[in-house]
């Protein structure tokens, strides 16, 4: 049952407190976005530098075309509770600025450090690459899933979201090694004279680029699914939301790994752990992401009728929010009837009764924070805002995608059931004449049904 006050109450006001100037949000955002800039001013440079301007231009163009593919696959798993545009666009940047600079820089490091140490410079590059590479890059692709988990919280609910942070995030951190990797097959073609598809340009794409460009977000998605669990765990529970995000970043670890390691295994070593475990492994990831969103779909079917019992939705809500071609027709029927602004409009109604759902669903479980009263009331409140225009929308999607209902036999010596007598309606009665639409910007409610203070159930 809704949790919220009958009547909107203000809260006492509190003495006004003036933070520290670096407590602000400005500062913050500022001192992130320069972060993120320089270091991509640097890697951009170390890059260059490594694969010269020509081979710089030919690895972008290259490592750029399986980036739209994968963020798209991502933003459609993240459909049924979308998340924000800025979450997605700092955890790209991270991943192909920031992880991507701490990764070149200490695996070079450590690469020198032990081909200096133990006088094998082959044996310190197989080393770095099973061993070093795996613990550094999986860790600090894991540092943006670990900000977003810690200082955006109403953002990270479940699975999905751990996948699709944690996705994104390697998405960016493979487009910049693919570009290093391209430019760097491209300058020796350059020396060796090669083309075509005998070329080492054309063996790196076909690799990295067409066989395995889901590699980096599957080891970092194992990662994201360690905190999406600890998302999911009870607040009693801590050290269990300790443990999870770290038996993710070791499985991330190990796979990686034994990825780096499969050229170490004969020649043919490689496309026996690509065929043995990569794609069983892709296979297995994908099935449990898209089995997680129809059960928050579900979710969304069971949590929300106790508001409609509460009066703050209609009864053909929960099922039009629980499907996503329901939702779809919403938003293509506000779009066709009162513009893009109404689409928009319904969309953000969506996503408001997705995270309501999810919020109580975690209250059931133990899970909601000190706050949910308060998250309930907001996102109510948001409902409440956009109903005019969303309700008509889910109302007209509920009804094209309702199952069709099996016609009733007539009954042994008798007319067919309902049919309507002359001048009167069906089962006999006259027909009721059409309820009048409210007049825009007002929302007739009916009798008891107050603006702010929904039936209680």
């Amino acid at each position: 049952m809704a949790t919220c006050p009958p009547y909107p109450t203000r809260p006492p006001a509190r003495p006004r407190t003036h933070p520290h100037w670096w407590q602000r949000a400005w500062v913050r955002y500022g001192a992130l976005v320069t972060l993120l800039a320089l270091s991509g001013l640097v890697i951009l440079a170390l890059v260059r530098e490594q694969t010269g301007t020509q081979g710089f231009l030919v690895g972008l163009g290259l490592a750029v075309l399986p980036v739209p593919l994968l963020l798209a696959a991502f933003r459609w798993l993240d459909r049924v509770e979308p998340g924000p545009w800025r979450n997605l666009l700092f955890c790209f940047a991270w991943g192909a600025c920031a992880a991507a600079l701490i990764a070149i820089v200490a695996n070079s490091f450590a690469t020198r450090w032990i081909a200096t140490a133990t006088a094998d410079p082959s044996g310190a590059d197989t080393l770095g690459a099973t061993v070093i590479a795996p613990v550094v890059e999986e860790s600090a692709k894991a540092a943006a899933v670990l900000l977003v988990f810690l200082f955006r919280r109403r953002d990270f609910s479940g699975i999905v979201d751990g996948v699709v942070i944690a996705g994104v995030t390697a998405t960016g951190f493979a487009f910049t090694e693919n570009i290093l990797y391209l430019g760097t097959a491209f300058g020796t073609d350059q020396l060796t004279g090669g083309s075509g598809i005998a070329s080492v340009t054309a063996a790196t794409f076909f690799v990295r680029i067409v066989m395995s460009p889901f590699a980096h977000p599957l080891f970092t998605v194992l990662t994201g699914i360690g905190f999406g669990i600890a998302a999911l765990s009870a607040g009693r529970h801590r050290l269990r939301r300790a443990l999870l995000p770290l038996t993710g970043l070791l499985l991330a670890m190990g796979v990686h790994a034994l990825w780096n390691g499969s050229a170490a295994f004969g020649e043919y070593g490689f496309f026996a752990v690509y065929a043995a475990f990569m794609v069983p492994s892709f296979g297995l990831l994908t099935w449990l992401a898209i089995w997680t969103r129809q059960r928050e779909l579900g979710a969304v079917r069971a949590e929300l009728p106790v508001y409609v019992l509460a009066g703050w939705l209609s009864p053909a809500e929960p099922h039009a929010l629980g499907s996503m071609r329901a939702r779809r027709i919403a938003r293509q029927h506000a779009r066709r009837h009162a513009g893009k602004e109404a689409a928009r409009t319904v969309a953000r109604y969506e996503a408001y009764a997705t995270s309501l759902a999810f919020l109580r669903h975690r209250g059931r479980r133990g899970g909601a924070g000190a706050d949910f009263a308060v998250r309930e009331r907001e996102l109510l409140e948001a409902l409440w805002q956009r109903r005019a225009v969303a309700r008509p929308a889910l109302d007209y999607a509920a009804r094209a995608t309702a199952p069709p209902v099996p016609p009733v036999p007539p009954w042994p010596g008798y007319g067919v059931y309902g049919a309507a007598y002359p001048g009167h309606g069906t089962y006999g009665y006259a027909p009721a004449a059409p309820l009048p639409a409210p007049s825009p910007g007002q929302y007739q409610a009916p009798h008891g049904y107050l603006p702010y203070a929904p039936h209680r159930g």
